[in-house]
């Protein structure tokens, strides 16, 4: 046997040891209902909530210019108020996303009123690649790590109140 096939023999069994234990980023969750989500910007905080008990708690990253509200596209904000979860997207860019519901109707007029377009596509996200980046990167969303998205995604589903607190 050449070294040749050895060494491929040898990934390919790395390889195939490596993924059983491979485990699906879609997870199932059989407790309570979160029935709220708040998010604490200034604390860098997320809680999952269920009535008035906090299920789970998460450290975040917003947009890259964090303070104040989100008023326009492209202002690196990640909006305050009250949303909801309107989808989930188990194909994200970011591991998995769930939408936030912004801009609503009141985001809409404020920048229509200014003549600027007020933005969307705002997620709670995973990472962009295998590890997790440092400080507030994204450009007006919620970013948590793979892992945790992974628990939220199976925790949240569409229509989920979403509060952000400054």
């Amino acid at each position: 046997m050449t070294a040749f096939v050895r060494a491929l023999l040898a990934t390919l069994l790395i390889l195939g040891l490596a993924s059983c234990g491979h485990q699906s980023k879609l997870q199932t969750y059989h407790g309570p209902a979160v029935n709220l989500i708040e998010v604490h910007k200034a604390d860098r905080k997320m809680f999952l909530i269920h009535d008035a008990t906090i299920l789970k708690t998460y450290d975040i990253q917003l947009g890259g210019n964090p303070v104040g509200t989100k008023h326009f596209e492209g202002d690196g904000k990640t909006p305050e108020g009250a949303y909801t979860i309107s989808q989930r997207n188990a194909k994200s860019t970011y591991h998995l996303s769930l939408r936030i519901s912004y801009p609503n109707g009141a985001d809409r007029a404020y920048a229509k009123a200014a003549g600027k377009e007020p933005g969307g596509d705002i997620m709670i996200h995973g990472q962009p690649g295998w590890t997790k980046v440092a400080g507030d990167w994204t450009v007006g969303c919620i970013a948590v790590t793979d892992k945790e998205i992974e628990e939220i995604y199976a925790m949240v589903t569409p229509g989920t109140p979403i509060h952000i607190f400054p």
